[in-house]
């Protein structure tokens, strides 16, 4: 739509501001390494010639070890068992693969951590036999809950040597909570008497330990997983280790391009140190952003990456992987497009059984606001997750109130005098509004309120006008790429 000479300077622009933020990033990292050293203990690491490394990025550094250590060969062990099985006794599979993730559950969390999360599901599924929704949400809120009970904490903290296997088990609680929640209310909407025999405690078994996605997701509803298990389609191992052999190369250089980030750039460092993050550059600031998002970005990669790879040998289909946020334009396409697992379950699971669209404006308003709550109360309910979750409502919000103006007869009156080109530029314009709350959302959540505290004091108040307007223009330009390759996504 746009001229092609336009669009590839928009283009050379957004990666230009990209690199050379990157390398202020950069040069702050070198400056101030002693410093961080000292207050922070960056790693030496050990490939990229012996650049230190930050360690602070607590998910990443965690999800590592745990990887080195063992999740890598119980993942590895389901791959075989599963295409042993395929060949050996395909019909049984589901309960070899159950099987399996309950005696890997076992052998990583010990018997209590897989007690507990036994008990949960089974709390669950009885629960959800008097086929009340009011009911079996309110039991899944309760045992979400119980993972935040200082009491209930230390009693699972003593089943543990160390800290990293609590936190294991605190994780994979949490993503479990969303699996037997979604058996929960699909079997309260199944018509009595149904006698189906996948909506059995089995079947249940089988799902919440499917292993793959056992501790960190992504999330597969029930009629997903039982769609595709019921399928029985047979894939040859050759095309299987194929297929396998590509997805891993493509996964190592997602995990070689994270680490290499981690070893330039100290930014969870800079991020964790407020004096030093309200005394960089505007430039350094901005790249910190930037960087900070996509290795987000590339850490969900990996992270969702490697069970997906595993879910495709075994004949699923996992959600797609997470969008670039550099092509991210508003609040809607981040939720709809980075974690989609999740997007789908609040969507099937929340937002339409509250009322979704369906009852105008203050309907959708309070169907967006219990989604939000929800999804704060599910990443561990802080204070600084409540308010990156009223960011979020606030900017979808305003987002779905300019697009229902839009649609109105009179602006619509208005804008068919513009031309395709000029309605894209002002779509852009309007969008690089949204993306600059959207990363300050971002930040929020990654960072913590105070970091978000320092990026709007900084870039809207302190540094109004040219600073802000600086931002809004960079902001500009990555609008149009990613409204380009938004059309190309959808497409495709």
């Amino acid at each position: 739509m746009l001229p092609w000479w336009e669009l590839s300077f928009y283009l050379c622009a957004s990666l230009g501001f990209h690199l050379y933020s990157f390398y202020e990033v950069y040069k702050a990292s070198r400056e101030h390494e002693e410093e961080l050293d000292r207050q922070f203990d960056l790693e030496i690491g050990t490939l990229f010639g012996g650049l230190k490394k930050d360690p602070n990025d607590f998910e990443w550094s965690f999800w590592m070890e745990w990887g080195k250590q063992r999740l890598v060969r119980f993942l590895f062990g389901h791959m075989v068992v599963s295409q042993m099985a395929n060949v050996l006794a395909r019909k049984h599979r589901p309960w070899i693969l159950g099987a399996y993730g309950m005696w890997a559950s076992w052998c990583v969390l010990g018997a209590q951590g897989t007690a507990i999360i036994f008990l949960h599901t089974l709390i669950s599924f009885c629960v959800a036999q008097l086929r009340s929704l009011a009911l079996t949400w309110l039991c899944s809120l309760f045992l979400l809950s119980t993972l935040r009970l200082q009491d209930v904490e230390e009693v699972k903290r003593g089943w543990y040597q160390t800290e990293n296997e609590y936190y294991l088990l605190q994780f994979t609680l949490t993503v479990r909570c969303l699996y037997y929640t979604s058996f929960s209310l699909e079997f309260c909407w199944q018509q009595m008497p149904n006698g189906h025999s996948f909506y059995s405690f089995p079947w249940l078994v089988a799902y919440v330990f499917y292993y793959p996605v056992f501790h960190n997701g992504p999330i597969l509803s029930f009629p997903e997983f039982i769609a595709k298990v019921q399928q029985q389609e047979y894939c040859s191992l050759k095309s299987n280790l194929s297929a396998f052999a590509v997805g891993l190369g493509r996964l190592l250089c997602y995990w070689w391009l994270a680490e290499l980030m981690v070893h330039l750039m100290y930014m969870h460092a800079i991020y964790s140190s407020a004096s030093l993050l309200k005394a960089v550059s505007c430039w350094t600031l901005g790249g910190l952003a930037l960087a900070h998002v996509l290795f987000f970005y590339l850490k969900y990669l990996v992270l969702f990456g490697v069970p997906a790879l595993l879910m495709r040998l075994d004949g699923l289909t996992p959600p797609p992987l997470p969008r670039c946020v550099s092509t991210m334009f508003s609040f809607t396409g981040m939720w709809r497009y980075f974690d989609v697992g999740l997007h789908d379950f609040l969507i099937r699971y929340v937002y339409i059984p509250v009322g979704g669209s369906q009852h105008g404006l203050l309907g959708t308003l309070f169907s967006t606001a219990v989604t939000f709550a929800f999804v704060s109360f599910w990443h561990g309910g802080y204070d600084y997750l409540w308010c990156w979750a009223a960011l979020n409502w606030l900017g979808v919000t305003v987002e779905n109130v300019v697009q229902r103006l839009v649609r109105t007869p009179c602006i619509q009156d208005s804008i068919q005098f513009l031309s395709p080109q000029a309605r894209r530029r002002f779509h852009a314009a309007l969008a690089s509004c949204s993306t600059s709350m959207l990363i300050l959302s971002n930040l929020v959540f990654l960072g913590g309120s105070q970091v978000g505290k320092i990026y709007w004091n900084r870039i809207f108040i302190q540094g109004w006008p040219y600073v802000t307007l600086s931002v809004l223009g960079f902001l500009y330009c990555y609008s149009h790429v990613g409204i380009a390759w938004s059309q190309t996504y959808s497409v495709d």
